[in-house]
C-alpha cells in the first residue's frame, strides 16, 4: 500500500476526533516521503499540526466552508470538468465498474469522484498507474491548489505535494479555464443557492461521452492489471 496517498486520503477526509488522533502517525508518514521535496514536506506541517490540534469544530466549520460550499473547490473531481451534467454521471458509472474490478470497496457516503476516495483506491494500485490517474487531474490539482494559496489555506500544501507525485507539469491552458470561474462567497447564501440552481442535472448512463480528458484517465484505469488490491483499512497497514 502507497501510505502516503493513504495519508492525504485522510488528510483531505471531513476532520474527525478519530482523524485528529491519527495526525501524528499521517504526520510521520508525510514526511519520510522522499519522493516529495523538502519544501513541500515542510509545507504540510501546518496543515498536519492544525488537525492534530485545533478545535475539532473550528476544523469541520473550515471544512465545510472550503469544500462543500463552493463548487470551484470542490472534492468531486468530475465536477470541475462536467458541472452536474449527464456527462459526469456516465463517468462515475465507469469509476464504480472499475473499483469494483480491482476488489475496491470503499466504506464512504461520499461520490466515487471524491478525491479522497479515489486518493483511497490509488494507494492500492502500482505506482505508475498512480501517476497516470493523476496527470489526468494535474490541471484540477493545480487550479484547487491556487484557490487555496489565495484563500491563504494551509490546504493548498496537499495539491502541491499531489503534483508532484504526477511528475508531470499541468496544462497551463486548462488551468487557466478552470480558474477563470467565477468565485462565490461561502458566507453567501442568496449567492450559493443561485450558482446550486443553474446546472441542470442530468445524470446518465453514457460512459463514453464527455471530456476526453475523463475518458483517458478512465481508459487508463480500465486497463487489465496483473494483480488487483482489496481495500486497505489504515495508514500503517503494508
Amino acid at each position: 500500500m502507497d501510505r502516503s496517498l493513504k495519508a492525504i486520503s485522510l488528510v483531505l477526509s471531513y476532520p474527525t476526533r478519530e482523524l485528529q488522533q491519527a495526525m501524528p502517525e499521517i504526520g510521520a508518514v508525510l514526511a519520510s516521503d522522499s519522493r516529495l521535496t523538502a519544501a513541500a514536506r515542510r509545507d504540510l506541517r501546518p496543515l498536519v499540526d492544525a488537525l492534530g490540534a485545533q478545535d475539532i469544530y473550528d476544523l469541520e466549520e473550515r471544512y465545510v466552508l472550503l469544500f462543500d460550499r463552493s463548487r470551484t473547490l470542490s472534492l468531486n473531481l468530475f465536477e470541475h470538468v462536467h458541472g452536474e451534467s449527464r456527462d459526469r454521471g456516465g463517468a462515475m458509472v465507469s469509476l464504480v465498474e472499475m473499483y469494483r474490478e480491482a476488489g475496491f470497496d470503499p466504506v464512504s457516503s461520499e461520490l466515487p469522484d471524491h478525491l479522497p476516495v479515489l486518493l483511497e483506491f490509488l494507494s492500492t494500485r502500482p505506482y505508475a498507474e498512480v501517476q497516470d490517474t493523476l496527470a489526468d487531474a494535474a490541471h484540477i490539482l493545480e487550479a484547487l491548489s491556487e484557490r487555496l494559496v489565495r484563500r491563504e489555506s494551509p490546504y493548498a500544501a496537499v495539491f502541491a505535494a499531489l503534483l508532484q507525485l504526477t511528475g508531470v507539469e499541468a496544462d497551463k491552458a486548462a488551468v487557466a479555464e478552470l480558474l477563470e470561474q467565477p468565485e462565490v462567497d461561502p458566507n453567501d447564501l442568496d449567492a450559493l443557492d443561485e450558482i446550486w440552481e443553474e446546472s441542470e442535472v442530468r445524470f446518465g448512463p453514457d460512459p463514453n461521452a464527455g471530456c476526453p480528458q475523463v475518458r483517458d484517465m478512465l481508459s487508463r484505469m480500465d486497463e487489465p492489471k496483473s494483480d488487483t488490491a482489496a481495500r486497505a483499512p489504515g495508514v500503517a497497514a503494508e
